[in-house]
């Protein structure tokens, strides 16, 4: 029951539903998902590690960024039912559709040497 009870917390903050649903789209940098959300980098971090700590979220390293993507390909049950549904669950939510269109948007070089700058 422990790790149902910190899947079920990472996933109980709107920022991080956000995040997931950016993630399901495609693999995001830190400074994308910042941009998208309009919250800030360490913010975006500190959300990260917890849906990452719980095995939502995998990181790669891919030159100077480091890509965060959804963890579609886990083993566990209760991930694969949570990564499942997470659509179903927030379809129609208007946040969600804007982030969504945003994100088709998102230039990692532009917004990236931006925010190092």
């Amino acid at each position: 029951m422990d790790k149902t009870l910190e899947i079920l917390k990472a996933i109980s903050d709107r920022s991080r539903l956000r995040i997931l649903m950016l993630l399901y789209i495609r693999p995001l940098c830190v400074c994308e998902i910042q941009d998208v959300m309009q919250i800030t980098i360490s913010t975006v971090s500190k959300h990260l590690s917890i849906l990452k700590n719980v095995g939502l979220v995998s990181d790669e390293k891919d030159g100077k960024w480091v890509n965060y993507f959804l963890n579609k390909d886990t083993q566990d049950t209760i991930l694969q039912q949570v990564v499942l549904m997470l659509p179903m669950w927030l379809s129609g939510d208007r946040e969600i559709e804007n982030d969504k269109m945003k994100v088709i948007n998102v230039d990692r070089i532009q917004i990236c040497s931006t925010n190092l700058a």
